[in-house]
């Protein structure tokens, strides 16, 4: 049996197993990885472990942490006072003002994990508080970051374009960037019209909290929400301002936070989420191990060499879709479309279409709780039972998975070629 079968079906087994069982699907990952790893890839377990996504895992814990803190204090609460207030009480708005702002950030130049890091949590405290469907407002946040991240200004946007730019093809920035807002904004207007009245999967213990843990919300902020929301503009200036690692910075203002308020802060840990933690960093050094022994690019290659061009161009974007509800997206994209270059120059395929269909294609899946985005919104999430929804985003993502790369090449590249 070949590698690459024996390597999918455990992924399988892997979802099976815990899916239905109540173990964490990290646990079950990490034991694949160093069976598969060590017997079948031959690989050391230095190897193994330089698969460990160590940036995903800083983001996370520092974020998490960072508004685990804010919350205690009351901060969170004030900022989403601030917002009810903003809208004038329309509270049904909310997630399109959250869409709007994730995609103003993107398209001007701010990384999506980065944009995403910055507003999920704020999100998810709005779902909380005021009954809005947390997969809706997490997953509008996601779909606005997309919307944005391929202007010609966006990191996604410009790799894409470079990318094109070294070869002889051509492809309009306006055409990129039109493609990816509008499916994205679909996305969204469907999320919202089907999910918004919906019930979250809550918890036993939602909405009971403490006084310690949520102060009383005031008209004005005391000195500890002052100092809060200048750590936080000090973290979106240094994230996006000066691209440094929103992790330990949201790590650092977190540490500040607890030594100024520290009898309210003795449990702030508590708010990391590890569970989401535990899994994404299992399944993320899974496919890493996969990339490294070259198994992702053989799939990419045999769905390359299928046959007529535009059924090869609908595989590619399954292909892509698939490998990035699992793998960082920057990194299929960067694969991607060297490979598609081939395909473009033999056929009478719309070189702007296909790439934006895969560009699409690879970025709408980050719904994924094993991508940085999803991860946020599933360890963000608050006041519910953490299982079932896990279950509601990996069921929303599959929906995706199956669905958004038949629309990306029904409307990119089909009409156009």
């Amino acid at each position: 049996m070949s590698t690459e079968v024996i390597s999918i079906g455990a992924l399988l087994v892997m979802f099976v197993v815990g899916t239905i069982l109540p173990i964490n699907l990290g646990i079950l990952a990490f034991v694949a990885t160093f069976a598969i790893g060590t017997v079948s890839l031959g690989l050391t377990e230095d190897e193994i472990f330089a698969g460990f996504p160590v940036d995903l895992f800083v983001t996370i814990v520092g974020v998490t942490y960072l508004f685990s803190v804010a919350r205690r204090n009351g901060t969170i609460d004030w900022l989403v006072a601030a917002g009810v207030r903003l809208v004038r009480g329309k509270v049904a708005l909310i997630p399109w003002v959250l869409f709007l702002v994730a995609a103003t950030l993107t398209a001007f130049g701010t990384f999506t994990p980065a944009a995403v890091a910055i507003l999920v949590p704020i999100a998810m405290n709005f779902a909380y508080r005021y009954r809005i469907n947390p997969l809706v407002a997490g997953m509008m946040v996601i779909s606005g970051g997309h919307a944005g991240a391929f202007s010609p200004l966006a990191v996604s946007g410009a790799l894409v374009l470079g990318l094109v730019d070294d070869t002889t093809l051509h492809i309009s920035p306006v055409t990129l960037f039109t493609a990816s807002f509008v499916i994205n904004l679909g996305l969204s207007l469907l999320t919202y019209v089907f999910l918004a009245k919906r019930p979250a999967p809550l918890a036993d213990t939602a909405h009971e909290t403490t006084d310690d843990e949520n102060p009383a919300v005031s008209g004005r902020p005391d000195w500890r929400q002052w100092l809060t929301l200048a750590c936080l503009l000090a973290l979106v200036v240094g994230a996006l301002g000066f691209r440094l690692e929103i992790g330990f910075l949201a790590l650092v203002a977190g540490a500040l936070l607890a030594l100024v308020d520290m009898k309210r802060q003795e449990k702030a840990v508590d708010g990391i989420s590890w569970s989401t933690l535990l899994l994404v960093a299992g399944m993320m050094t899974y496919i890493a191990m996969l990339e490294k022994a070259g198994i992702i690019e053989d799939i990419s290659h045999h769905a390359a060499g299928l046959g007529a061009p535009l059924v090869v161009a609908l595989v590619l974007c399954f292909t892509v879709a698939i490998t990035s509800a699992f793998a960082s997206s920057t990194a299929i994209l960067t694969a991607i479309i060297p490979l598609a270059v081939p395909l473009l120059l033999s056929s009478h395929l719309s070189a702007a279409g296909l790439i934006a269909a895969l560009a699409v294609s690879t970025t709408i899946v980050d719904t994924s709780p094993f991508s940085t985005n999803g991860a946020l919104v599933l360890s963000n999430a608050r006041g519910i039972d953490t299982r079932r929804f896990y279950r509601q985003i990996i069921g929303y993502t599959g929906g995706i998975v199956a669905l958004g790369p038949v629309v990306a090449w029904g409307a990119l590249v089909l009409p156009w070629s």
